[in-house]
């Protein structure tokens, strides 16, 4: 059976509705089609001479298979338009819900899988009864261009890549819609669906199910909206189907959801159109003015003289302990911002009080942050409402991600907690520049369940550094990949990993360092592939380990390190959970901690 995320796929008449099979891109008129399109019936109109008319444009409807999913398919596609070597194939927003998720710009992305891989779809134009093992017809889904919104029109846009053996036409879209009484055929594969009446799916499809059928069947409801009603044969699969008008011979509809006995339901071909030329949607970036509170307070400026006398983050900060030096620069410093009042001696630092910044110009997100704690000096600062937060004109504005970009469920996410470097005289500056956009990163609030556990952790370290009166120098950044969804703003892109490394003095005078991630799993289970390629003796490296809810990890630094490209030579044998032997084949050293008592010190 395959499961619909919406409504039913539905047996309508138990009679004079028979779905055709399709062998060699040809419907096949059985004995009891013959009855059902006599002269004498409602679908006359279904001659010999329509359903070859029909047949040309059958090569251009395919299953929507999925790749490293528990399903094998999921529904049908057809292809709507063609983009050079490549095709716009639409099908249901519900199907490729199964696989993916929206994302800000109203295009989709893959999910991944809880053994790991993303999750991926194809188009399978083939899958007829009796279609030769060898003669596959399969176009991979490169994209998806659109995934509609819950509260919009069932639809999703993909795109797929044409190969030898797999290159369909568009279909034509029907210049009218269609009229009450106006003869169709819905072109899908339905499954096996138990929500339908068993009797009536064995009357209509014996034991046969997930190849390609023509259902003929007349438009029952029409009128003006953005759906119309028919009478087709369908079941679960059949969702994406195309409805094909006999008497326009083009597409008047997409099927998406029926119940049984009473109509199936299509998305109309006025929204189709839309879909197809892309005004369905074309997203545009939200100005300030339409996202923003009327409660919040609008975002401030501050030029170079402003930060005039901030010393930054200190390297020789901690007592009777070597100098923490911040990562080398090397392998990214040509990305880094570089601040109007650079300092010689700290290349690429926007510094603030008790901490330092350092920015990523292509991602416009701090790259990685690194803050003094001084816990016998620590001071409470009280939080003024509303926040005000500021541009840093010490580096170019458009680098900054200002707060027209926290739309829906992001948040600004400070690298340097507020409180962290709040002691001393300066307690009250320190707070104040926390609130620097150079400092906010984008988070999404999937991360919000979880953030109470890693703000435990950030509440942890402070709170013992005012309890036990110690220093401690920590360091905060994003996990930038590639495959960080995009915002949907220009060409943002949104982190779904944090890192932090904290640094503490050892009784003995060396240093103690230990590494935190707060993630669903996604870099643990990179490095786990990546050892699994690099080394034959990790074959199964990455066996049992299944990605879940955003949590927090202990995590050996020199795992941070091959992930971010940074590196602390520092800090080499300060970390408990430091691998010992080649780094690039030993096992991933990770610890999920579900209390404050879990990490290893």
């Amino acid at each position: 059976m395959v499961g619909s995320a919406v409504g039913l796929e539905a047996i309508i008449l138990r009679t004079g509705r028979p779905p055709l099979l399709v062998r060699n891109d040809a419907i096949v008129i059985d004995p009891i089609a013959e009855i059902a399109l006599a002269p004498d019936t409602d679908l006359k109109a279904l001659d010999a001479a329509a359903i070859v008319r029909m047949n040309r444009f059958l090569p251009s409807i395919g299953r929507v298979e999925f790749l490293n999913h528990q399903m094998q398919w999921g529904g049908t596609g057809w292809v709507i338009e063609e983009k050079g070597d490549r095709r716009w194939v639409v099908t249901n927003r519900h199907v490729a819900k199964l696989v993916a998720r929206r994302k800000w710009d109203g295009s989709g992305v893959f999910l991944r899988s809880v053994a790991g891989p993303l999750y991926g779809m194809k188009l399978d134009t083939r899958e007829e009864v009796g279609a030769p093992q060898n003669g596959e017809r399969e176009c991979p889904v490169e994209r998806i261009v659109y995934l509609a919104d819950d509260s919009e029109a069932d639809c999703a846009l993909l795109e797929i890549s044409v190969t030898a053996t797999c290159q369909p036409a568009p279909l034509p879209l029907a210049e009218h819609r269609a009229k009450v009484g106006e003869t169709i055929g819905v072109i899908g594969y339905p499954a096996y669906d138990d929500r339908n009446e068993q009797s009536a799916m064995r009357h209509y499809f014996g034991d046969l199910f997930n190849v390609k059928r023509f259902s003929p069947g007349l438009v029952t409801q029409s009128g003006s909206g953005l759906l119309l009603m028919h009478d087709c044969t369908t079941l679960g699969g059949n969702s994406g189907s195309c409805l094909l008008s006999v008497d326009q011979d083009a597409v008047v509809g997409l099927h998406f959801s029926g119940s049984f006995g009473v109509a199936n339901s299509a998305v109309s071909v006025e929204t189709l159109r839309q879909l197809q030329t892309g005004r369905l949607f074309v997203v545009n970036a939200p100005s300030e003015a339409h996202v923003a509170p009327e409660a919040e307070a609008a975002d401030g400026s501050h030029t170079a003289d402003h930060f005039a006398g901030r010393a930054g983050y200190e390297p020789a900060f901690l007592d009777n302990a070597p100098p923490v030096p911040i990562p080398d620069l090397d392998a990214v410093i040509g990305d880094l911002a570089t601040p109007a009042d650079e300092q010689a001696d700290k290349p690429r630092e926007l510094r603030y009080t008790h901490f330092g910044v350092y920015y990523s110009r292509s991602r416009r997100t701090p790259l990685f942050t690194a803050v003094n704690i001084d816990g016998e000096r620590a001071k409470r600062i009280k939080r003024v409402s509303p926040d005000i937060w500021f541009f840093d004109e010490r580096i170019d504005r458009s680098l900054q991600l200002g707060k027209h970009y926290y739309v829906g469920d992001l948040d600004r996410g400070h690298m340097v907690r507020r409180e962290d470097p709040n002691w001393g005289e300066n307690a009250q500056l320190a707070n104040d520049d926390t609130f620097h956009y150079t400092n906010a990163a984008l988070q999404h609030a999937l991360l919000n369940r979880a953030k109470t556990q890693w703000q435990g952790l950030e509440n942890y370290i402070l709170d013992s550094s005012r309890t036990m009166g110690f220093r401690a120098c920590v360091f905060t950044g994003p996990v930038l990949t590639d495959n960080d969804p995009a915002l949907g703003i220009e060409n943002v892109q949104i982190p779904m990993e944090f890192w932090k490394v904290v640094v503490m003095p050892r009784t003995d005078g060396g240093l103690h360092a230990t590494g935190y991630l707060l993630s669903q799993g996604d870099m643990i289970r990179s490095l786990l592939e990546q050892r699994k390629t690099e080394s034959s003796a990790n074959e199964s490296a990455n066996e049992g380990f299944q990605l879940g809810e955003f949590r927090t990890f202990q995590l050996a630094i020199k795992h941070i390190e091959q992930a971010t490209g940074l590196r602390w030579p520092a800090l080499d044998g300060a970390d408990p959970l430091a691998p010992h032997g080649n780094e690039a084949v030993s096992a991933v050293t990770y610890m999920p901690l579900d209390s404050l008592e879990d990490i290893v010190t």
